[in-house]
């Protein structure tokens, strides 16, 4: 089957279903309340809805420790609310994007518990296993959420790799029966009419031959496995089997989650004549500023520089051009919050700065994500204390690093999880100034963000000057000018350090893109006067070369 590429024009919504609506009052987000609240994200505008994992799940990390990839987990209801979630979505002109997780499964899953009896049962190579070498494990690999990548099954006398935690067991995509059994699942799903997937860590499934060592900072416990395994020798195999096997059969969109990819191994994967995936999510922009000690990784709340920025997303806008597609995000249920990370989340600033990031993303050439809250200019919440955080991530790299390894002291760990802990993004969607927000009449899973009474949609939808009603414009804007869509990418003053600006071409139309990230006023002319229209900016009037804290404008030259 030919696809449409409808996924070009689109604009995705990410809902992370634990946190956007309870219906039943257990405190949980569920299938129901995201059916009730179809209607808010159709008046957003938005085509596509991006579901994080609603799989069978004991819940270690929320969801991506999947037990039972057939079935939904409970507290979101069930699969017959799920059909109706679908038809209702369908009915209303929007689209459906599962969260296939397949580098690893739950082990609860019942693959990993016939596996672990023995070394010689069908499903005994589902995983990757290895004998102890010398007593210990396989080799130096630390896991992305602290400690060692291998744990030890007294049964198997074997170790078992997971690259997350322990009871999230990696797949052996080497296996092709392992193979199979994912394509299977895919076609359920892609059966009921879902309209994609966001395939979870997709790039991490080809293992390196021989499982070598990772490079080890000084001082460090573990080698960090990242460079290691990300974009494996089979990969692009994998894939091409995958999209031959299923995905060419379907009109569907997918994104490959792909940590450590570079824009020419999206190409491979991504590219127009690849035959694989339509698009990835790159961690360029969102990785910037880690910590000078290798030990402490992405734990920092240093500033990101904005050449650093502009130089990341420019990179992907030229490399793809033409060849393959971007996905556009800022934030997600991984990334602290957008205005707290790239803008500005005082209250004189936070809603100029939302609607200046959300243009610099907008305008760009791929498709847009939009993160739940994310178009109500929702901050981080800045917690102070340790067992204010509920992620796994968190939780682990705070003992590991302050108790375990002592590579920082307490207090500046926590400053670094107030600033980029992914528990910032889960926090419940903030609908209302009632009790709970309007997301449970009961104690919601998670706390509230204490500013929910301020910042919520039933402040902003239908207030003309809401972050909400500016994200509509700037989605709207995109369904109606194939220049946005569809333009080349020409960076300006790519060392000019207060000022974002980037021209589009298409058809013999330019876009002009201007945005100030700074809370100073500076002057800059890119023959803005000359523009026969301004299309969208943050401020009511237009002063030209002038730029106030956080403006953004953007203007179309025919």
């Amino acid at each position: 089957m030919a696809t449409t590429q409808w996924w070009k024009n689109a604009v995705v919504y990410q809902v992370y279903p634990r946190s956007f609506q309870d219906s039943n009052n257990d405190g949980i987000g569920d299938l129901p309340g995201l059916t009730q609240r179809l209607p808010y994200i159709k008046k957003l505008g938005a085509d596509v809805i991006w579901l994080n994992p609603i799989y069978k799940s004991p819940d270690k990390d929320n969801g991506y420790d999947i037990s039972d990839y057939r079935h939904i987990q409970d507290v979101y209801g069930t699969m017959a609310e799920f059909d109706h979630l679908l038809a209702s979505a369908h009915q209303q002109g929007l689209k459906i994007l599962m969260d296939l997780v397949v580098n690893h499964t739950s082990d609860q899953h019942d693959w990993f518990q016939q596996s672990r009896q023995s070394k010689d049962n069908p499903y005994a190579d589902y995983y990757i296993w290895r004998d102890p070498v010398d007593g210990h494990e396989p080799n130096n690999w630390g896991s992305y959420f602290s400690g060692s990548a291998w744990t030890f099954e007294p049964k198997r006398q074997q170790y078992y790799l997971h690259l997350f935690a322990p009871g999230q067991p990696d797949l052996n995509w080497e296996n092709p029966k392992v193979r199979q059994e994912v394509y299977s699942l895919m076609k359920f799903w892609l059966d009921k009419g879902v309209d994609g997937f966001r395939m979870d860590v997709i790039n991490l499934i080809s293992k390196p031959a021989g499982l070598p060592d990772a490079p080890q900072a000084p001082g460090a416990l573990y080698g960090n496995v990242e460079p290691i395994v990300a974009d494996g020798p089979k990969l692009n195999d994998y894939l091409k089997e995958m999209n031959e096997q299923v995905l060419s059969h379907y009109d569907v969109m997918t994104v490959g989650e792909m940590p450590s990819s570079t824009p020419e191994d999206a190409i491979n994967y991504t590219g127009f004549d690849a035959h694989e995936l339509n698009m990835v999510f790159q961690f360029q922009h969102v990785t910037l500023a880690p910590n000078p000690d290798k030990r402490l990784g992405k734990w920092n709340d240093a500033p990101i520089k904005l050449t650093e920025l502009k130089a990341a997303l420019s990179r992907w806008q030229k490399a793809l051009d033409g060849r393959g597609w971007n996905s556009l995000y800022w934030n997600n249920h991984d990334q602290p919050r957008t205005i707290s990370r790239f803008g500005n989340d005082a209250p004189e600033y936070r809603e100029l700065s939302a609607k200046m990031l959300g243009t610099t993303l907008h305008m760009l050439q791929g498709t847009p994500y939009v993160y739940e809250g994310e178009e109500l200019g929702e901050t981080n919440v800045h917690y102070t204390r340790l067992d204010q955080y509920e992620d796994l991530e968190s939780i682990n790299a705070y003992h590991q690093l302050v108790d375990q390894e002592k590579a920082v002291d307490g207090p500046t760990m926590l400053k670094y999880l107030a600033n980029m802990s992914r528990d910032n993004a889960r926090t419940p969607m903030q609908w209302d100034d009632s009790i709970n927000a309007g997301f449970s009449q009961a104690k919601p899973w998670f706390a509230l963000n204490p500013n929910y009474t301020k910042i919520n949609a039933a402040v902003e939808v239908g207030q003309p000057d809401s972050v909400f009603s500016y994200y509509q414009r700037l989605i709207a804007l995109r369904h109606n000018n194939a220049l946005i869509v569809h333009g080349s990418y020409e960076e300006i003053d790519p060392d000019d350090d207060q000022v974002f600006a980037y021209r589009r071409h298409y058809q013999g139309q330019t876009l002009l893109v201007i945005s100030n990230f700074t809370d100073q006023t500076v002057t800059r002319d890119y023959l803005q006067d000359q523009a026969d229209q301004e299309l969208i900016g943050n401020y009511s009037d237009d002063l030209g070369t002038t730029l106030r804290p956080y403006e953004t404008k953007v203007y179309r030259f025919n």
